[in-house]
């Protein structure tokens, strides 16, 4: 059975119980209303015969019939009751519409209203089953002994046919009430299905289990808002990307940080990297205005980190192969030297040549420690040495005696940080350096610091953009307000992060070189991170 046949059988069903419910009290207060009526007559008319003076004078002549009967007939008709009876103490009738049964014992029971009491009740008597009224006639106004009775009745067939007379316009009622409930009912089951789509409960149910399969089994974070910018579904991936599991019922600008907010609000169909934390994410979004207007919004966040983790460890690999193919190079030049002077048998210039040749090669500097006792620092240095000699720049690992003797063993997760601050400082310094420029690396410890200091020979960072060239966003190196995936300034945005949760700082001011310089200083025994994003991005 479809949802629609379902709900208007439901509600068509509810409507008319409701009806003959609502009928039948209906049909009972209104037998009710006229059988309360009647008694109230009754007992109005009882009461006034049982006053007037004309009866008491009546009851002690020597036929009180002659007198009450006319005045008792006449109450009768003018009341519209079926009759009127007086009797007195012994019970006998002194009047009755039926003259020949003047005379006679009542053929009820007249204890109660003998006793001075009112009686009001159903009772067959010789006119049939009636409803009547029974009250005492006292000998005074004023009260005294009781002299007689009088009851006032009506047919209980007269009043059931009065009852069913109003029967029909309530039978019509109820059923035009059913008739209208029924079509409000198919009026509220066409609203229903179109607010949900006119889908069925089992495609409903699909879409609930693949909801929530979406939202809470993929490794994006899903966001979305509302027309007031109120967060309204948050799924497990963006409360672990955003670090906040208390997302769902505040307000956009108050639970994301003001980067995200900011897509958020904007717009952002390609995608724009923002920072989170020490997250570096793409963050895509449907914007919340359109024509001017608010309106509900979603967010999707990507983990920059895992998406291209493998995009990185190919960089790497093909950093080491262009390292490699220079290496080669050098050394294929270097042998075609030493056959040359071979050949013209110049054996002691070729000796000299090699004496002279770099025992490093395109790969190293000739050194064999490691830099502050790292050899993943060490490793990546390397390769960025090798990679900024093929652009025509040069880079140097600048050592003192003694630099790497009693180097204090280093956390993992120190090293890993590391890498992720020289990392994305070398890179920025390259960048921003040009064909024959010269950058110099220079990590050492100094009374249990780590200290590391990136100089180059390029343009320098003027002193007014010094105190904005860590925040997110700000480049030197790109358009401000430059959007998309490849959005520049997110590099020195992290390593300030990284250093902050290290409780170190970090700085930049001129270089002996010409260029700027950036300084860390990092306290050896720094709290360990609950976590880190492992990455270098240019700044």
């Amino acid at each position: 059975m479809s949802l629609k046949v379902q709900l208007l059988l439901l509600q068509a069903v509810i409507v008319c119980l409701a009806t003959l419910i609502t009928g039948v009290i209906a049909v009972t207060l209104q037998e009710r209303a006229i059988r309360t009526s009647y008694q109230d007559r009754m007992i109005a008319v009882a009461q006034s015969v049982a006053r007037q003076q004309v009866i008491l004078d009546a009851l002690d002549d020597a036929d009180p019939a002659a007198v009450i009967q006319p005045v008792a007939e006449l109450i009768r008709q003018a009341s519209d009751v079926t009759y009127v009876v007086v009797t007195d103490a012994d019970g006998i009738r002194l009047s009755h519409p039926d003259p020949d049964r003047i005379g006679e014992p009542v053929s009820t029971d007249p204890s109660v209203p003998l006793s001075g009491e009112t009686f009001v009740g159903t009772q067959e008597g010789t006119l049939g089953v009636s409803w009547r009224v029974k009250v005492p006639i006292f000998a005074d106004v004023d009260g005294g002994d009781v002299v007689g009775t009088v009851s006032v009745g009506i047919l209980e067939s007269e009043i059931s046919a009065q009852f069913l007379s109003q029967v029909p316009w309530l039978l019509v009622a109820m059923g035009a009430s059913a008739v209208i409930g029924v079509f409000g009912a198919a009026w509220v089951t066409s609203v229903v299905r179109k607010r949900i789509f006119r889908l069925e409960p089992g495609e409903i149910a699909t879409l609930v289990e693949q909801r929530e399969t979406v939202l809470h089994r993929i490794g994006e974070g899903i966001i979305t808002v509302d027309e007031h910018g109120v967060i309204t579904t948050a799924n497990d991936a963006a409360a672990r990307l955003l670090g906040d599991d208390d997302l769902v019922g505040r307000t956009a600008d108050e639970a994301l940080e003001p980067a995200v907010a900011d897509v958020l609000r904007r717009g952002e169909p390609d995608g724009a990297l923002v920072l989170v934390g020490e997250r570096v994410l793409i963050a895509r979004s449907t914007g919340t205005v359109v024509d001017g207007e608010a309106t509900a919004a979603t967010l999707l966040l990507r983990d920059h980190t895992e998406l291209h983790q493998a995009l990185r460890e190919m960089d790497g690999a093909q950093s080491l192969t262009d390292g490699l193919r220079a290496q080669a190079h050098e050394f294929a030049n270097t042998m075609h030297v030493l056959s040359g002077l071979l050949e013209l048998g110049l054996v002691d210039d070729a000796r000299e040549f090699i004496a002279g040749s770099s025992p490093g090669g395109a790969m190293g500097d000739g050194e064999t420690r490691p830099v502050l006792g790292q050899f993943e620092l060490s490793a990546l240095l390397a390769v960025k040495t090798a990679q900024a000699r093929e652009v025509g720049i040069t880079l140097e690992v600048r050592r003192r005696p003694g630099d790497a003797d009693d180097v204090p063993r280093l956390s993992e997760d120190v090293g890993h940080d590391l890498v992720t601050i020289v990392g994305n400082l070398v890179d920025n310094a390259v960048e921003a350096c040009g064909l024959g420029d010269r950058v110099e690396v220079c990590a050492r410890m100094d009374d249990g610091m780590i200290v590391v200091a990136v100089d180059d020979s390029g343009p320098g960072v003027p002193e007014d953009e010094r105190a904005r060239i860590f925040v997110e966003g700000v480049s030197s190196k790109a358009p401000a307000g430059a959007r998309g995936p490849h959005r520049r300034g997110i590099g020195l945005a992290l390593v300030r992060r990284v250093v902050r949760r290290r409780r170190g700082d970090v700085s930049v001011t001129d270089s002996p070189l010409g260029g700027a310089r950036f300084v860390v200083r990092l306290p050896i025994d720094a709290p360990s991170p609950t976590t880190s994003a492992h990455e270098a991005v240019p700044a």
